[in-house]
């Protein structure tokens, strides 16, 4: 049998076994995957942000982004066959859309309305953070004192944030509201990563998120009626239906489409550092389309969150987290 070595030391030539090739390439698939989804969500402040109140409500962006992902989620999983949901995982698939995706959509949209596009992408970043500690009260985790202190600078950095708003162009009509709403919906979403853990590594993209796009979808039938008396419904420029457009089929569908095969390839711990570049990809766009404008106060901000962040990754290996048996999630 002629076994291939990995060094050919006879003309010192290092050559890559084929585990090792497929391993590079997951880690490629992994990483472009995440990044288009990453562009693609921080290009969604700045264009919802351009939507809301002229064209649409922040009601109407989140039943268009939930009802509408429900229905291309549903479309796709038509021809993608998978295996049935087991018994134990629908109460989590049920929480993280009803509770989880649908507050996490419509509280940061209205946000959007109030605040400002720049402030929210930066407070946006905290998803992480309040994983962690979901983990530490939920699953008994016991945290090195870095990652104590990476959850504390990175909740200042996010205090800073609120204390200096509306420093900035396009701040919006009630920074502190809108703030404190992108907050909330951080929290929303990080329940959502949470609850839905366990699922995502079981399931297909569409098998899963049909049903958590479905169950996001029944709340915000509630939405709907008022639409009918929007800007949008009567007017006869395309551009604001491009953009419902690309709301829609990139940072809805796309980006949530991407984020599972990301998390097989290269784990959830570096997918979620991606978030961190959210707010420069939103800055960038809101630039570029003029409603926003960055202050040094908010490349500080966003500062202090990174730091944070990092110093909570560092903690993690230092001392690795420990559960107590049985906490199962």
């Amino acid at each position: 049998m002629d076994n291939k070595s990995t060094n050919d030391t006879g003309g010192g030539k290092l050559t890559m076994s084929p585990t090792d090739k497929k391993s590079v390439s997951g880690a490629i698939v992994g990483n472009v995957c995440i990044l288009i989804a990453t562009i693609f969500w921080g290009m969604n402040v700045a264009v919802t942000k351009a939507l809301i109140p002229d064209w649409i409500t922040a009601d109407g962006i989140a039943a268009v982004r939930l009802i509408g992902g429900a229905g291309l989620f549903w479309l796709v999983s038509i021809f993608i066959k998978d295996k049935p949901i087991e018994h134990e995982d629908w109460l989590k698939l049920f929480l993280g859309g009803a509770i989880g995706l649908f507050l996490f959509i419509f509280l940061f949209v209205t946000s959007l309305r109030f605040g400002s596009a720049i402030d929210i992408s930066i407070i946006m970043t905290l998803p992480p953070i309040f994983v962690i500690v979901m983990e530490i009260i939920f699953c008994k985790r016991r945290p090195a004192m870095l990652e104590y202190l990476g959850i504390v600078v990175s909740f200042a950095g996010a205090a800073f944030v609120i204390a200096s708003n509306g420093s900035g162009s396009g701040s919006g009509s009630n920074p502190l509201l809108g703030d404190l709403l992108a907050i909330a919906s951080a929290a929303c979403y990080a329940f959502y990563l949470f609850i839905l853990e366990g699922p995502t590594k079981k399931y297909r993209p569409s098998n899963m998120l049909r049903w958590v796009f479905l169950f996001a979808a029944v709340p915000a039938l509630c939405l709907v009626p008022g639409m009918k008396d929007m800007p949008i419904m009567s007017t006869t420029d395309a551009r604001p239906w491009i953009e419902i457009g690309f709301i829609l089929l990139c940072p809805t569908f796309i980006a949530y489409f991407l984020v599972q095969p990301a998390i097989k390839h290269i784990g959830s711990e570096l997918v979620s550092i991606y978030q961190y570049l959210t707010p420069v990809f939103a800055t960038l766009t809101a630039v570029l389309m003029g409603i926003g404008k960055l202050h040094w106060t908010q490349v500080g901000a966003m500062i202090i969150i990174i730091a944070g962040m990092l110093l909570t990754n560092r903690g993690k290996n230092v001392k690795p987290a420990t559960s107590n048996a049985g906490s199962g999630k």
